[in-house]
């Protein structure tokens, strides 16, 4: 299969026919110019070397020297050499709560716009480190599994909402034995989980979670996202109110989120307006020692586009050759 790098330049392939158009239209005006100075065939006949066919055969050479000469400039390519490619990082699972307690404009706009925001800044610093996201409220799934592919991480990323997750609530320990599942086989020891969340966990044990990962080589981070004195939530242009019509008020549990990291061998961080809380853990991360990944990958192809310019090389040193005027030579004589 032929790939073409740079397929934009085959547009040019377009001005072919102009080039013959245009070489009718002036020898059209050359016999116009030439019935002025009197008759056609007797100036013909004081021209005896010129020879119209050649024009002809020198443009029809020069086409496709110009052929040629595009497609190499499109850079066709062949075939393509797989490689088994190594690489050194950590594995890092994000998980984020998309509780309706998100929100919350403790930050602008609001809770978990802010930590899709620093998710995605982080996502910008990663070189060979994989990375997966996990969404949890009432439950949790995996948004994005462990990847390299930074770009498709970034593109779940935008997609998130508190409307991911259907059921409401706040599961952080299922949401961490999601992500202890979602790790690769070939990782086993750098491998971090980070919980962003506001720590009202109303549904399970998250610190006995944590502690299980700990016991597994994993260390889980917690970012705490909120204000102690907490916030309303807004929904749907309103104020999120209980059964008995009182204004739901969301705080940051921060108590919870400190012994989910102390069990599971990480550290607590309060994210901030300015500094969300990513940078310190992902330097902690860091210090861990580099997992090797391996993975299949596609090289280059093969490039053909020399081949193509030699060709129309070729035809034009023959099209200089060929000239305007008649041979004088001929092979058979009467």
């Amino acid at each position: 299969m032929i790939n073409f790098a740079q397929a934009q330049y085959l547009l040019l392939l377009l001005l072919i026919p102009f080039f013959f158009i245009i070489q009718a239209v002036v020898l059209r005006m050359r016999r116009a110019r030439i019935r002025k100075f009197g008759d056609e065939n007797l100036v013909r006949q004081l021209m005896p070397s010129y020879s119209g066919s050649k024009v002809w055969v020198r443009l029809s050479l020069f086409s496709i020297a110009f052929l040629f000469f595009v497609i190499g400039l499109s850079r066709p390519q062949i075939g393509a050499k797989i490689k088994e490619h190594e690489t050194k990082g950590a594995e890092i699972m994000i998980v984020l709560d998309v509780s309706n307690s998100m929100l919350a404009e403790d930050y602008s706009p609001n809770r978990l716009d802010r930590a899709k925001l620093a998710i995605s800044r982080l996502v910008d610093k990663l070189r060979d480190d994989r990375i997966g996201l996990i969404v949890f409220a009432g439950n949790s799934f995996v948004q994005l599994p462990i990847t390299t592919d930074y770009v498709s991480a970034k593109m779940f990323l935008n997609s998130i909402s508190t409307d991911s997750v259907p059921i409401q609530g706040t599961a952080i320990g299922e949401a961490v034995n999601t992500a202890i599942r979602s790790f690769s086989a070939q990782s086993e020891k750098s491998r971090a989980i980070i919980i962003i969340t506001d720590g009202e966990n109303h549904e399970d044990d998250p610190v006995a979670a944590a502690k299980q990962a700990a016991e597994m080589g994993i260390r889980v981070f917690t970012i705490g996202v909120g204000s102690p004195e907490g916030k309303p939530i807004p929904m749907n242009g309103e104020l999120l109110k209980d059964k008995e019509g009182n204004i739901v008020v969301t705080r940051l549990d921060e108590a919870v989120l400190q012994e989910v990291a102390s069990a599971g061998n990480g550290a607590y961080v309060r994210a901030g307006n300015s500094e969300f809380g990513l940078n310190p853990i992902i330097e902690d991360i860091r210090k861990m020692e580099d997992e090797k990944y391996s993975s299949i990958v596609f090289e280059e192809f093969d490039e053909q586009f020399m081949y193509f310019m030699a060709i129309a090389l070729f035809f034009l040193v023959v099209e200089m050759l060929v000239g305007d005027r008649r041979s004088k030579r001929h092979l058979f004589k009467r």
